[in-house]
């Protein structure tokens, strides 16, 4: 099993930022790699077991289900059915977790799937950086951080 594990700080409340992301239909609000997303069969978003589909800026295209979701932990845990990116039994979680000294937040994001070897690598990167850094540092310049 690989292991991709990020951390961030975003200047802001953990309250505000959480309310950016809880929604599982909201990347395109919060990401610069997702061009549109929708729920499947017009679930609401926060529903678990609710199916998201969207669309990256390459034009590749992925399915997740949201597998928890709690408002009281600041945290979603989602599973990848269907992507381009080569990987099987994917689960994801971000998590969020108050700092009180700034009222700033610290999130977390790790994935945890199955790849062949010669791609783990790559593949390490590619979600680490690709993306959840990728997304992090959007959140950050929301909050009007670097």
């Amino acid at each position: 099993m690989t292991r991709v594990y990020v951390s961030s700080v975003i200047p802001a409340p953990a309250a505000s930022v959480w309310r950016r992301v809880r929604d599982f239909n909201g990347l395109p609000e919060w990401t610069p790699f997702v061009t549109e997303s929708r729920i499947e069969q017009g679930l609401p978003s926060d529903k678990v077991g609710c199916i998201r589909n969207f669309t990256l800026t390459d034009g590749g295209k992925i399915r997740e289900q949201l597998l928890a979701l709690s408002d009281y932990d600041m945290s979603c845990t989602y599973a990848i059915l269907e992507s381009p990116m080569g990987v099987e039994d994917y689960i994801a979680k971000m998590s969020l977790t108050p700092v009180t000294d700034g009222n700033v937040t610290f999130a977390q994001w790790q994935a945890d799937f199955e790849c062949p070897p010669e791609r783990e690598q790559a593949l390490i990167e590619q979600i680490g950086k690709g993306v959840f850094q990728t997304a992090f540092n959007a959140l950050k310049q929301s909050f009007g951080g670097r």
